[in-house]
């Protein structure tokens, strides 16, 4: 017998997640590492009368096959397919079920060839950003996530689904109290090790994340007035990933709503390469608030990392437009920040936030 936490995992992916309507087309990415959760992904769409598309990737996560990447030219690396192109213009929702076999794949693409790629996938963003297309995007338990969180991948296994399997009802209660006092506010400063930095959520609203487009979901997140950034913000606490290639020591500082200096103490040309693939990587597109019980500690995994109780985090580049963002970059890059101990969140002069514990 299969594990029985694999279809329950399913059924919050297909049936609430995206919810996912008879007659729709749903494309599904995986690995072969993924598949029990991917046949069962695709029996629960089966199920509600709709078409599951299959997107196999030997990659481990989205986005095609890095061999074929190292070797096409590039004027193709720029633009999809129009198959492709078709099917992203169509599709009703997407599963993306990352499961990796090494975390590493992609760091044989030099930066302009990764740019390249995100260019051919610009045109998808703002069906997805906007909410046209329903998605969700989640992981399997591999060994190389277990060991990226320093676990055997039994204990990633158990913290996984401990993670995703909640009372997501009485979390999005919980958190949407945390989003009127946000919604209320006009400015939100963010004060902690190395970092004081503050923008607008004039005319803005919040997204309680119960059941969306991340899993594990917990988090309450903005797209800040995209002028409205000033300060600095350093990622002290935390490394993080990107393209295949770990970076860490990041520190931004804001000005006029962009990000004007950006320094790392590991791969700080990369990082600036990225925040320069076009004009609005440098904007912050995202300000979020992880909540999340189930996550306590770092897991080197920006997908849980950014729902730990007592966290922020800051993305640059592409905003949300159903929040009323209107940045828009094919970057979207979720960056961690713990407030645990010593950080502070205050809203229009409020202290709401000290040491990552509210004081609503």
């Amino acid at each position: 017998m299969g594990d029985p936490r694999i279809e329950e995992y399913a059924e919050l992916l297909v049936d609430r997640c995206v919810d996912v309507q008879p007659g729709w087309q749903v494309m599904v990415s995986a690995s072969p590492l993924a598949r029990p959760l991917y046949e069962q992904v695709v029996r629960r769409i089966a199920r509600r009368g709709a078409y599951a598309l299959s997107r196999v990737s030997f990659d481990g996560g989205p986005g095609g096959d890095t061999a074929w990447a190292e070797e096409a030219p590039e004027e193709l690396l720029g633009e999809l397919p129009e198959i492709e192109r078709h099917a992203y213009d169509t599709v009703d929702a997407i599963v993306v079920i990352v499961a990796p076999e090494n975390l590493r794949e992609g760091v044989s693409l030099p930066p302009e060839r990764q740019a390249l790629l995100r260019k051919a996938t610009a045109p998808i963003v703002p069906r997805m950003l906007g909410g046209e297309i329903k998605w969700v995007g989640c992981q399997y338990p591999t060994q190389a996530l277990a060991q990226e969180a320093g676990m055997t991948l039994r204990q990633f296994e158990e913290f996984l689904f401990g993670a995703c399997l909640l009372d997501w009802e009485a979390m999005g209660r919980d958190m949407r109290r945390i989003a009127d006092r946000f919604d209320a506010a006009e400015t939100v400063r963010v004060v902690g090790h190395e970092t004081d930095v503050s923008f607008s959520l004039a005319g803005r609203r919040g997204e309680v994340d119960a059941l969306g487009a991340n899993m594990p979901g917990g988090e309450v997140f903005y797209s800040p007035v995209e002028d409205s950034t000033e300060g600095v913000v350093t990622f002290s606490e935390y490394p993080t990933g990107h393209g295949g290639r770990e970076l860490s020591g990041i520190r931004l500082r804001f000005a006029g709503g962009r990000a004007l200096e950006a320094t790392a103490t590991l791969n700080e040309e990369y990082l600036n390469q990225v925040l320069d693939t076009d004009d609005g990587a440098r904007v912050l597109g995202e300000f979020g608030i992880g909540c999340n019980p189930g996550i306590r500690e770092h897991m080197r995994n920006t997908l849980f990392d950014e729902k730990i109780e007592g966290t922020v985090h800051f993305a640059v580049g592409a905003g949300f437009p159903f929040l009323g963002g209107t940045n828009e970059s094919t970057v979207h890059w979720d960056l961690v920040k713990d407030l645990r101990p010593g950080g502070e969140i205050w809203c229009d002069g409020e202290l709401v936030q000290r040491d990552g514990e509210w004081l609503l």
